[in-house]
């Protein structure tokens, strides 16, 4: 037995050795793989909703996603997140069921429904079992359809709405942001949603929401999606039987973009003793509907929107003026912007936003090798499918694409596009779309050790905190 144990202690202490015989450096990647989405069905109720049924997955589960065109972009003077209170009050109860019923009746399906506001589109999205889809539909259509709007849960939501307003108000990056938003889009409601008005919020009321919902809600503005496993022919009838009455509301109507602001802006809003500077630096750009957006996207995982991006190399790694800084490429319809944002201790302000400029500039006049290219391809192609590849996602990008007005074959054909992109192609998008000379930089940061530290950069414009 004792000549076993030793026996075994030997292979044991082999292993290691044999486990060194492995290549230093990694396979080859394979060729990408290209998104493919089952072909589905499409169709229009007689009353303007459009439906979008695609059988996706091999999980017993269904998602639905319905989707109206209304959003912030809609609300009028003096309506600051009135779409955010009425969207959440969809789930509060509708004239035949309570909030608990329709939150125990989603549980029962296996699954869960939601409600949110965004920008441009206000959503009602749940997902169950496969077999309870159209108990799924008709709970749905019912939310949609028929909220109550309860005075009690509104004092709730609109209190929720006040909390979340004061917070934003007291975060220095959400500062940064708001105050660029305002210096990109002006009056228009894309700027105004970052910092939510709370005497505004305060003075709202049921009324509102009713009104809002009777004047922005209705067939006209609705798309449904279902995506998953489902009997799509019972699907189907039961989406034209629960929907196919729905009356009234508005047509949809296209909102006007906002004018992009040109120039170099530079803002700086004091709060003193601050120990870090938010800082935000960008400009207004395309929208997904330019043929160019895609190189935009790679253009930007190459210059600040991935964790081995130039910028996050430049000010994070190499000279630690920052933890965790990124760019994003912001989509509005009709519209969008570019930006990087970083929380900079405040001694380095100046010198992160020399080398952030840096880093632009070198991009927009030599093109990277095509190793650094193929490797930001990898990542995004990577990261897209993955995104994609569940029935919510799915559902959420579908509805991207009809607010944008693209075509399915800008999902199929989105990593085939990552691999098309060029060197050449990402200096030139930085050239066209990227330029120093209209860059709006926002600081929120102490006034008395940043000033002079942003003297380079333009004629500095200073705020106030209220």
């Amino acid at each position: 037995m004792i000549r076993s144990l030793l026996l075994s202690l030997s292979l044991l202490v082999a292993v290691p050795a044999m486990a060194q015989t492995f290549p230093s450096t990694p396979p080859e990647p394979g060729d990408p793989i290209p998104f493919t989405l089952p072909e589905g069905s499409s169709f229009t109720l007689d009353n303007g909703v459009e439906v979008t049924l695609v059988p996706y997955g091999a999980l017993p589960k269904a998602t639905i996603r319905a989707v109206v065109r209304v959003g912030n972009v809609d609300e009028g003077p003096g309506q600051s997140s009135l779409a955010d209170l009425t969207a959440g009050l969809l789930t509060e109860g509708t004239t035949s069921r309570t909030q608990q019923q329709i939150a125990t009746e989603a549980a029962e399906m296996g699954g869960s429904l939601g409600a949110g506001a965004g920008l441009d589109q206000t959503f009602v999205f749940g997902e169950a079992l496969s077999e309870f889809t159209p108990d799924l539909v008709r709970l749905v259509a019912d939310v949609l359809q028929n909220p109550a709007f309860p005075a009690d849960a509104f004092d709730r939501i609109r209190r929720n709405q006040l909390r979340s307003a004061a917070v934003a108000r007291s975060q220095p990056g959400t500062l940064a942001r708001a105050a660029f938003a305002r210096a990109l889009y002006g009056d228009h409601p894309y700027a105004a949603v970052i910092l939510p008005d709370a005497a505004q919020i305060e003075a709202a009321s049921v009324q509102d929401v009713q009104a809002f919902y009777d004047a922005q809600f209705g067939p006209r503005r609705t798309q449904i999606y279902v995506v998953g496993r489902f009997d799509e022919r019972t699907v189907e009838d039961t989406i034209r039987r629960s929907f196919g009455a729905w009356s009234g509301g508005a047509d949809v109507t296209s909102p006007t973009p906002p004018t992009a602001q040109t120039g170099r802006r530079v803002i700086l809003v004091d709060q003193p003793g601050a120990q870090q500077s938010n800082v935000t630096i960008g400009l207004p750009t395309i929208d997904p509907s330019n043929e160019d957006f895609v190189a935009l996207a790679v253009t930007n995982a190459l210059l600040g929107g991935s964790f081995g991006s130039r910028i996050t190399r430049n000010i994070r790694e190499d000279k630690g003026y920052t933890y965790s800084p990124g760019s994003s490429v912001a989509s509005r319809y009709r519209s969008g912007y570019w930006a990087e944002s970083a929380a900079i201790q405040t001694p380095a302000t100046g010198p992160a936003i020399t080398e952030i400029l840096y880093e632009i500039d070198s991009l927009a006049t030599t093109a990277p090798s095509r190793a650094e290219l193929e490797g930001i391809q990898n990542y995004l192609a990577g990261t897209f499918t993955l995104q994609n590849s569940s029935p919510g996602g799915i559902a959420s990008f579908l509805s991207f694409l009809d607010l944008h007005g693209l075509g399915r074959d800008y999902l199929e054909g989105y990593v085939e596009r990552v691999y098309a992109v060029t060197p050449d192609d990402v200096r030139r998008v930085t050239a066209d779309y990227l330029s120093p000379d209209d860059l709006t930089i926002v600081v929120v940061g102490d006034r008395a050790v940043v000033e002079e530290q942003l003297a380079p950069f333009g004629d500095l414009e200073v705020e106030v905190l209220e």
